[in-house]
């Protein structure tokens, strides 16, 4: 990287200026870069508005260069591209109410995706893979804008960029504080890691089921209790049995559990998991409040809006949620309150937490939305204090050092060829089997070291599930190899005991690694380098479009336990 140009545009008693380099009328900086950090740091003389700030490096990319670019969220494609690839996102076509719904969970309210050959960017962290070598670049920290990695391999230049919409300052602020280096995969995400300062997560695994996959919202007692009793078929496998959505009357009115479903409540059901021995989750989208909800009827005044005061939609499901806002301190005693009954009077040890990114869509209060996120995040850990937290929905790199364990990928789907929306690439957050098992695998650095990896779910039942055997057995393998939350949505009353033995293998911890992952030529064929628990090298590739592989190798790995 040469030739480093600093451009911030900002605003200052209402006129626009420019600063290039380190000094401007009322704004300069402070700039060091060297081969191992990247640090600035603004200095202002007197009250600015940031508009926009990147750094822009000379890097000429080679033959055989492979950018990864790392999605905004937990849902969002990550992968790595060549110079032919072209990076897919929001489709062009949609347009008004349409676009304002495919954008919401992206990052398109606040980048611009190129949509050009050879154009890719990464948040947070990234780095350029050409053989056994990663040049490596990363950001310590979200809190003062979110960090986006941009290459251009057509013109040989590879750009830092801040998200500062939103911020005013009057004091010096910390800019970038970005780590470089290079060595092989283990080295440069121990280092990363190690340098922000964040402990090996305090858990080791999770195992065991959720009832999302199955059921979606269309849960109740008997369901449950039935799904609970069945996991007596590999009891001794698992640690955790998770209530998904549907319990809660709507969104936001977490305490108000249906009365026509759930006749005993919710502590019943968690006394019920616990009897068994296994840790009790539930889920909450904790930021979220549903249009029908009574927390939104009576309250208003609590969820964030625009500057014209229109609600700012968090989510498009269930007909529609606003978000309530972190800085009220109404809103903010009443998450506290549900938290505390759920965690303390219910007795749940796991909360699984959705939706996250909605906190931050629109930056306020003089802060970016990855100041905003950050302290949301800083607010959850807070609220659970001791209790396991599953984040999910969450732009990963504020969620570091906050959760125990994080969806990386998409929903998974009960289809496995996907569906119309998957054609159409309504955005990079899409439902799809593949593009939950891509962030699986180009994600699978950081499980063990930001947090453990959920993967979502796998399957072995036959009812209500479009997928082969074939199928099955490569996404539970994926999972197995690459993650640490392992859970199924099977009632397992369907399983037939090869099926049992099948989930019980998967279900323990990996003791393979996975030394490499390649698409072929033909960005279908994903090919992985494995290191068995004998010291071997071995083979595993498959088709992303219909499953087809040698999955029948890795069903015969053995595991450590």
């Amino acid at each position: 990287m040469n030739n480093p140009k600093f451009i911030c545009n900002y605003r200052h008693d209402g006129q626009d200026y420019c600063l290039v380099g380190d000094k401007s009328e009322f704004l300069d900086a402070d700039i060091s870069i060297t081969d191992s950090k990247i640090n600035l740091t603004l200095k202002p003389k007197g009250l600015v508005a940031l508009l926009d700030a990147k750094i822009e490096f000379d890097n000429k990319f080679s033959d055989g260069d492979k950018f990864f670019a790392n999605g905004y969220q937990s849902w969002s494609t990550s992968r790595e591209y060549v110079k032919t690839d072209f990076q897919s996102g929001v489709n062009p076509i949609a347009k008004g109410k349409l676009l304002d719904i495919a954008r919401i969970s992206s990052d398109e309210w606040f980048y611009k995706n190129d949509r050009k050959k050879g154009i890719f960017h990464s948040h947070c962290y990234t780095y350029i893979k050409n053989g056994g070598n990663f040049l490596f670049m990363g950001s310590l920290s979200e809190r003062q804008g979110y960090t986006v990695f941009r290459a251009d391999m057509n013109a040989n230049t590879l750009s830092v960029i801040k998200d500062v919409e939103g911020v005013a300052i009057s004091e010096k602020y910390e800019l970038f504080d970005i780590v470089i280096m290079n060595g092989s995969e283990d080295e440069v995400f121990d280092v990363y890691f190690a340098a922000m300062g964040l402990k090996k997560p305090r858990i080791d695994h999770l195992a065991g089921y959720t009832s999302w996959y199955n059921y979606y919202q269309k849960i109740n007692q008997s369901i449950i209790l039935r799904d609970l009793d069945a996991m007596d078929k590999v009891h001794d496998d698992v640690n955790v049995f998770q209530i998904d959505d549907g319990y809660e009357t709507f969104v936001g009115d977490w305490l108000d559990p249906n009365p026509s479903k759930f006749p005993d409540g919710m502590k019943y059901i968690a006394d019920k998991i616990h009897d068994k021995g296994y840790m009790a989750g539930i889920w909450l989208a904790p930021f979220n409040v549903q249009i029908k909800s009574r927390t939104y009827r009576e309250h208003p005044d609590w969820i964030i809006r625009t500057n014209t005061g229109k609600p700012v939609l968090g989510c498009p499901g269930w007909g529609g949620a606003y978000t309530l806002d972190i800085y009220n301190p109404e809103a903010r005693e009443y998450i506290k309150s549900f938290f505390n009954v759920i965690l303390n009077d219910w007795g749940y040890d796991m909360v699984k937490l959705d939706f996250l990114y909605s906190q931050c869509q629109i930056p306020r209060n003089n802060k970016s939305r990855g100041t905003i996120m950050c302290e949301a995040m800083e607010f959850l850990r807070e609220c659970c204090g001791d209790k396991l937290i599953l984040g999910c929905g969450a732009p990963l790199g504020a969620a570091f050092g906050y959760v125990d364990a994080c969806r990386i990928g998409c929903d998974v789907d009960r289809v496995f060829k996907g569906r119309f929306y998957n054609k159409i690439e309504t955005n990079s957050e899409v439902i799809s089997a593949q593009n939950a098992l891509n962030n699986t695998i180009f994600r699978r650095q950081l499980n063990g070291r930001a947090f453990l990896n959920d993967p979502d779910v796998f399957f072995f039942r036959y009812s209500n599930l479009r997928f082969d055997m074939n199928q099955k057995i490569l996404l539970a393998n994926i999972n197995h190899l690459c993650g640490d939350v392992l859970f199924v949505s099977d009632n397992m009353n369907e399983y037939k005991e090869a099926d049992v033995q099948a989930a019980k293998r998967i279900f323990k911890k990996s003791d393979w690694k996975v030394l490499d992952a390649n698409y072929a030529c033909d960005n279908k064929k994903v090919i992985l380098k494995l290191l068995d628990n004998e010291g071997n090298v071995k083979m595993l590739w498959f088709n992303m479009d219909n499953g087809f592989g040698n999955q029948d190798t890795v069903m015969r790995m053995s595991t450590s336990r």
